[in-house]
Formats: C-alpha cells, structure tokens, sequence
C-alpha cells in the first residue's frame, strides 16, 4: 500500500534544477528513502526523465555497495565510511553524454568526505543532486557551512494525521486516538495488529534508535542516557532544563550525572531528530527565555513505546501532536510568556507569568495557540483564554480543542476550532 507523501513531494519537484544541493532530512524511518526513490523518482520517470540518467545509490546497501567495490561488513567491521574514491569513479561510469542527470543518493552522511564530494558535484551543469541523511550534525549545520548557501534542505517528519487519514480504515475520531497511541512512522503505521505496532516501535528504538545514538557518539554510559530519555518521555510538554533534571538524577537515582552531560545527551536526542526543543519567548518583552525549554517527541509512537504504553496524557499528547503539525507546516513554533501583575485573594499584588502554549511564525504571519483538549464551561474558557487577553497586539489567537464544535469566533475575536479540523484543513485557521 502506498503513502503519498504530496506535501515533500512537492518540495522536491520545485527544487529540481535550481543549481543546489537538495537534502532531506528528518529522523530514521520517516520515509525519506521511499520518498526519494520511489515517489521522486516515479515523478522523474513519468515527467520523460530516461531511466538511465537517474543514478540510485544507498550508502546502507549491501548491493549498491557492490556496485563500487565495497563490503557493507567489511566498513561495519573497520568502523568507517564509504571511499569517496571508489563513488565517484562509479558514478563517472555512469555518465555518458551532456544531458541532464538525476543523482538519488541515500544515507549520505554515511559517505566519507561526503561535504567536498557534493561540492564537486555542484559545478557540473548536467548533474542534479538530491540526497537523504539521518543526522543533524552531520548535515543541517555542515550543509549551510560548506556549501555557502548552496545547500537546500527539505526537512520529513513522520506522517501527518492528514496522511495517515488517507490509509486508516476507520474514521477520524478513532483515527486520532491510534495516531496519539502508535504515532506515525510509516512501517508501524503499515502494521495491522496492536501488538505488531508495539513490537515494531519497540524494535525500532533499541535497534536503530538508541544504537545509533550511542555508536555515533561513542556514548559510554549508556544507562544515564536511557534514564533520561525515559524522564524525557514521561514529561513532554514541561519545562525542564539540565540542572533541574541533574537534580531529578541525583533525588530518584542516586546518580553524580552532571548537567553538562545532560545537554550533551540533549543535543544527542534532537541531532538524530528523535526529540525537538521549544524556546520560551517573552511576548511583551520581544526576547527570548533560554532556560528552561519544552521538548515534544517527533514521533508519539516512539514516545510511548519507550514508557511501555504505561503513561498516556491526552492532554499532553494532543498538545505534541498539534506542535509536530505546526511544525510540519514550517511554522517556526516557541512558548509564549507574558508577565503580569494582579492582586491576589488577599489584595497583594504580585507578579505571574502567563503561557501561551505556542507562538508560531512564518515570515510575517503570526499566530497564538492554546492546546485545551476540553473546554466542559465557561469557567474552563476563561482560564484558557486568559492569556490571549493580556496580549496588545493584533495576531490571530486561537483556542484548539478536542471538543467537537464547529469553527467559531467570540468577542474578543478568538478563534475556537477542534482538533480534528485544524489537523486536516490546513486553511482553517487562516479563514
């Protein structure tokens, strides 16, 4: 059964030809390599590209591989990467004529000199290169570094609601509840049975995951790091920072774990795109908060599979699924602070800080977001709305819920949409 997957697809048809070097990114398993040499390259073929100038080669092939003399075990056992060399003669046996060349190349980073080699490749006029990495680090920041600009990057997410909408059998209220519970990794999403989907998250975060993360990193301590990641996934949507959690370390394990090793181990989550950090912002004040951040699981599946499936918070999960989704949409999404003053019960003024789940930007276009996963009365609505009203400005707010209620605006011109509606219309917060 195929996934379409319109929404990068289209990303890379506009790219095509536009004399940079086209790299997806996103975390394992979220369907880049189907993207690229399936979806992509079907495009290619149908819109009159000749099978014979579009060069497939994937760095994680046993049988591409081959292809240039090199042993998948043989790089496994010496704990290094591809010749560079013995690629390139490869592909200028491939190249027979002036014409333009299509150049699909998977799992990139695992190249050696991959950074010099494309930068070759970008001073040939009938060359057009399109590939996939798995690592932030060794793409995203070594991209825009030794390219100078000349590095474009489409990042993948896992399937959207919307895409996992146009497989699953049942309807969308059910939809959601298995999306928030299995997430959206293609090949768990593709499992028919529970436990199946289970397994395969299960599997899929000791095998590639967690092994990825500690060999690429030579992480030794591999303990430290699992427990915080299950810290990590049991509070999705708090605020935390490394010395708090240094001190949760020291409270509930016994642990000497520093806070500098707790970032590192941070940065390690968010480089293999497994979790992402949301920066607080101080609305009035124009300025960001560094410490502390929210982190939010690319991937939900993943997140509950690693807490056994003991800890599912609707309202927490909804409040990730709604920040994966802005995201998805290139929305450049932060946490709202407004610092207030008011008189408390006993006529004391006192200072407060107000949150707006999340501030979400994309060029101009502002948009404020609460996550109210249900609004029972007006009691509930007022809370929720409450920091909407200390904001001066004139930003579209709007209030998600899982309530089921028809788009709507109050009086203060707020907009109130349920959750199922802003997953699938795209537009319906712009009306």
């Amino acid at each position: 059964m195929e996934i379409r997957r319109d929404l990068y697809l289209n990303k890379l048809i506009k790219r095509k030809n536009n004399g940079l070097i086209k790299v997806v990114t996103g975390i394992r398993r979220c369907g880049k390599s189907y993207l690229l040499n399936n979806l992509f390259y079907n495009h290619l073929i149908e819109s009159g590209v000749a099978a014979d100038h579009i060069i497939r080669f994937a760095f994680d092939s046993a049988d591409d591989l081959y292809l240039i003399g090199e042993s998948l075990i043989q790089i496994e056992k010496e704990k290094r990467g591809v010749d560079p060399e013995k690629f390139m003669a490869y592909i200028r046996s491939q190249i027979v004529d002036n014409r333009m060349y299509y150049l699909l190349l998977d799992e990139i980073q695992l190249l050696d000199c991959f950074e010099t080699v494309l930068n070759g490749y970008l001073r040939k006029d009938n060359m057009d290169v399109f590939v996939t990495g798995s690592n932030a680090k060794l793409l995203s920041k070594d991209i825009i570094t030794q390219f100078a600009g000349r590095g474009d990057e489409v990042h993948m997410y896992p399937l959207s609601f919307a895409e996992f909408m146009t497989i699953y059998k049942g309807d969308k209220y059910a939809g959601l509840e298995e999306y928030m519970l299995y997430g959206g990794i293609p090949i768990v999403v593709l499992r028919e049975d529970a436990n199946e989907k289970a397994s395969t998250l299960e599997n899929l975060f000791t095998e590639i995951y967690l092994r990825d993360i500690t060999q690429r990193n030579r992480v030794k301590n591999i303990g430290e790091l699992e427990d915080l990641l299950n810290i990590l996934s049991s509070s999705i949507g708090s605020l935390t920072n490394p010395e708090k959690l240094k001190n949760t370390f020291k409270s509930v394990k016994k642990s000497k774990i520093t806070s500098q090793t707790i970032k590192k181990y941070i940065d390690y989550f968010e480089d293999s795109f497994l979790i992402e950090s949301a920066l607080r912002y101080d609305i009035k004040g124009k300025s960001y908060i560094e410490t502390p951040k929210k982190y939010y699981f690319s991937d939900l599946g993943l997140r509950n599979a690693r807490i056994n499936f003991r800890q599912f918070e609707p309202t927490h999960s909804m409040e990730n699924v709604i920040y994966n989704e802005l995201k998805m949409r290139g929305y450049n999404v932060d946490v709202g602070v407004i610092a207030t003053t008011e008189k408390n019960h006993e006529g004391k003024v006192v200072r407060k800080q107000l949150e707006v789940d999340f501030v979400c930007n994309l060029g101009s276009s502002r948009y404020y977001i609460q996550s109210a996963y249900s609004l029972p009365d007006e009691t509930k609505r007022t809370q929720e709305i409450r920091p909407f009203r200390k904001i001066d400005d004139s930003f579209k707010k709007i209030v998600i819920t899982k309530d089921f209620v028809h788009p709507y605006y109050d009086d203060y011109g707020i907009l109130t949409v349920n959750i199922y509606d802003f997953l699938l219309d795209p537009e319906i917060i712009h009306r």
